[in-house]
């Protein structure tokens, strides 16, 4: 016991001195600059604090939304904050869907209104790191067939004299299932090339810069504000399964959620990073991007379940029809299994008898209530009969 006590202290006391060590190393500029970070909306999205002095043991971070002047306080210095994200609205206020664990924020389904300035700094207003952050939404939804193995391409979109504007394509992600047909998805984000860029917002020799950054002059953004955009592009696949023989099955997490009918539900795959590749069945039947689109094509209502651009699945709404099993996969291997029960509930504003099941209700009572009377009251003349029975025979005696 006193030897796991010695060591765990041991390996506490090495963490944090290796911690300090990192921030001791890396001094904080005396010219606060922003990194630029480009993401794809719907992914949670991770800003370190890469650089603060010793002696600040909290962090405090601001927000500058983008066009505006005002600075907000995002955490209430003491930062913390754990939230559950399968309750986290993707039009929900930037209050409510952040955290802040070792010095790092942490925003879940970011948004294009997300997009701003983010700066970690301390409760007397000192700023220590900060960034440039461009969120954006994927304009173009592109089924490929394209190989896996070709090299990642910037594709231009345009050019002119002062600048030139392509979209920057991620490699393509591994294949979502393993031993049943998957998908396979890869990301493309908007950037500038430019020599004109503001010297705040990139590094040395940088000439490149997301496109909605705040490194653009106003007038580039506003001569690309309509002809700009993310891309996505989505491809089948099939991989076969790994098997290590000498060891046993991984043992997935059970979850267990309820939920009202008609809400609003959005599910997550735990450990899902922006770059992982994920995937989702409903039992046995996978779920394909490829036919859940929204907004795919206009003519066509939007779909009721679909998987976003942050890989979690939407449903806008319930329906008692989606209680169920639901697997998410990732990097080609099942990750959770979440056991949905979905349940009919009163809403605001519905009264009882307006209910759809009321009629059956009322009826069944009604049936239940007729059947005890009748019983009742077929024991009340088996109760008199007997007695009568029992009186005769007495005065026949």
């Amino acid at each position: 016991m006193l030897f796991f006590l010695f060591w765990h202290w041991g390996t506490i006391s090495c963490w944090k001195i290796e911690m300090f060590d990192v921030f001791a190393s890396t001094a904080c500029p005396a010219f606060l600059t922003f990194t630029n970070a480009a993401y794809l909306a719907g992914v949670t999205v991770e800003l370190p604090c890469y650089c603060k002095p010793q002696e600040v043991q909290s962090v405090v971070w601001f927000f500058q939304k983008r066009g505006s002047t005002d600075t907000r306080v995002l955490s209430d210095h003491q930062g913390n904050r754990l939230l559950d994200t399968s309750h986290i609205p993707q039009s929900s206020d930037l209050h409510s869907r952040f955290t802040i664990r070792l010095f790092s924020l942490l925003i879940f389904r970011v948004g294009p209104a997300d997009s701003g300035l983010y700066i970690c700094g301390s409760t007397n207003g000192d700023f220590f790191f900060g960034y440039d952050l461009d969120v954006q939404e994927a304009q173009t939804v592109t089924l490929t067939q394209r190989s896996a193995g070709e090299a990642v391409e910037p594709l231009l979109s345009f050019e002119t004299y002062l600048y030139q504007v392509f979209t920057s394509f991620q490699p393509w992600s591994v294949c979502d299932r393993c031993g049943v047909p998957g998908e396979q998805v890869r990301v493309g984000l908007c950037y500038v090339r430019s020599r004109f860029l503001h010297v705040r917002y990139r590094q040395p020799n940088q000439t490149a810069a997301s496109c909605g950054s705040g490194a653009l002059p106003r007038a580039f953004q506003t001569q690309m504000s309509s002809r700009t955009g993310a891309r996505l592009e989505i491809k089948s696949c099939q991989v076969t399964c790994e098997f290590v023989s000498d060891s046993l099955p991984v043992p997935v997490p059970v979850l267990f959620l309820n939920h009202p009918a008609d809400r609003d539900l959005v599910l997550e795959c735990p450990g899902a990073r922006p770059n992982t590749a994920v995937a989702w069945d409903h039992g046995s039947k996978p779920i394909y991007r490829s036919e859940h689109l929204p907004g795919g094509n206009s003519s066509t209502p939007p779909p009721r379940l679909w998987i976003d651009t942050g890989h979690h699945l939407v449903f806008q709404p319930t329906k008692a029809q989606d209680s169920g099993v639901y697997y998410c996969w990732l990097e080609g291997h099942r990750a959770a299994e979440i056991h949905l029960l979905v349940y009919s509930h009163l809403g605001r504003g519905q009264s009882l008898l307006s209910h759809p099941d009321f009629p059956a209700a009322v009826q069944t009572v009604l049936k239940s209530y007729a059947a005890m009377t009748a019983l009742f009251c077929l024991l009340l003349f088996c109760r008199a009969g007997i007695k009568h029975l029992t009186e005769d025979a007495t005065h026949s005696d």
